[in-house]
């Protein structure tokens, strides 16, 4: 028997890991994945300017980082224009969802999300003890009406909702978005993940609320900036809300080098709206390859696709894996009906000219083990 003794809470849960990375299929493989275009990062990397600043904090590294995050603090609010005392910064979206989760649940405590949605929300919840609800999504969206109902009748403290979704790409325009925001009851949170937005169409975010104490919008460098592997990223909500995080947060949490990267990168618009480009067209070319192999992709405002394989998530899996032997790592919904799809990051030109060269075998190899 060991000689500790866990909390109750964390003696009943598993150690797992929320998603395999490719770096642990490649292990497995014993090669590496000729196109990595499952992950939803941005392979057209960060700024050359962020790059530089990185570098340069590099040499800086004996230092921790800013505590406080003054800098970046101060370089989103005029980014925004919103004051600074509206901001916190943690180390990714990931690490402010396991934040949140600690100022506002416990044992017993109920989230209203949806079945499906992106899985590690739910991982923080579940640390805390808390109590997972779900309503599946409409038509491949997430439901706010619903999210909505589930919350009252489950008497959640929490309501998460992606907009544009992972893993779907689908979105709600700004109108629907504030009525979700205006119907929230009192005493509940709003998680809003915008990790996508810089991909959305225009109108798809309602404006800043600086006042609103009922939702806490969730932004990221990781997207459209190129620094997922940095772990940066934000949230923007009401002054009392936001100084909250102070209560637990890890005060060195986020890097030197992170700081460093995200401060350029946010000062280069003119980069990042070239990356968006890039999304752009790599989305249609994904789009492009789907129909040309007979199947239709989804409408997104990120920056991945998915794809409706056409059947059910039994052949969407072989799709998949045939994909995965010719070393192409992508991934897909887990649960149904959306997992008859599969998910494919926006890649170069290289990556999705092996894509286009490969699918056609891998839905080929599928049908034959049906």
């Amino acid at each position: 028997m060991a000689p500790y003794t866990f909390t109750a809470v964390a003696a009943n849960l598993p150690s797992t890991v929320p998603f395999i990375g490719p770096e642990a299929q490649e292990r497995a493989r014993g090669t590496p994945f000729l196109a990595r275009i499952g992950a939803n990062e941005c392979v057209f990397g960060p700024s050359p300017k962020a790059i530089a600043a990185m570098a340069q904090a590099a040499v800086e590294s004996w230092c921790y980082g800013d505590p406080e995050n003054f800098e970046i603090k101060a370089a989103l609010a005029a980014h925004y224009n919103i004051p600074a005392d509206n901001i916190v910064v943690g180390e990714g979206i990931d690490g402010l969802f396991g934040y949140t989760a600690r100022l506002f649940i416990e044992p017993g405590t109920a989230v209203a999300t949806s079945l499906g949605a992106y899985p590690t929300f739910n991982y923080q919840v579940s640390t805390c003890g808390g109590r997972i609800t779900t309503i599946p999504y409409r038509d491949d969206h997430e439901d706010p009406e619903a999210l909505i109902d589930l919350a009252i009748a489950e008497n959640a403290r929490l309501i998460y909702l992606a907009n544009p979704d992972n893993p779907m790409g689908s979105w709600w325009d700004a109108k629907t978005i504030q009525c979700m925001i205006d119907a929230v009851p009192e005493g509940v949170i709003l998680c809003l993940d915008e990790a996508y937005l810089e991909f959305a169409p225009a109108g798809t975010a309602p404006p800043l609320d600086v006042f609103c104490d009922k939702v806490l919008r969730f932004r990221t460098f990781s997207k459209a900036y190129g620094l997922a592997g940095c772990r940066i990223g934000y949230a923007i909500g009401e002054a009392e809300l936001i100084q909250s995080f102070d209560k637990l947060r890890n005060h060195f949490g986020v890097s030197r080098i992170a700081q460093a990267g995200a401060l350029a990168a946010l000062a280069d618009q003119q980069y990042a709206k070239r990356v968006v480009q890039q999304v752009a067209a790599a989305r249609n070319r994904i789009a492009s390859i789907a129909k040309d192999n007979g199947l239709e992709a989804l409408p997104s405002a990120s920056n991945f696709v998915a794809i409706d394989c056409g059947r059910d998530g039994d052949y969407a899996r072989r799709v998949l894996a045939n994909l995965v032997t010719r070393g192409i790592f992508v991934r897909m919904p887990g649960v149904p009906p959306q997992d008859r799809c599969i998910r494919i990051s926006a890649g170069t030109k290289d990556d999705l000219d092996v894509l286009e060269e490969v699918f056609p075998e891998a839905l080929r190899n599928s049908e034959a083990s049906t």
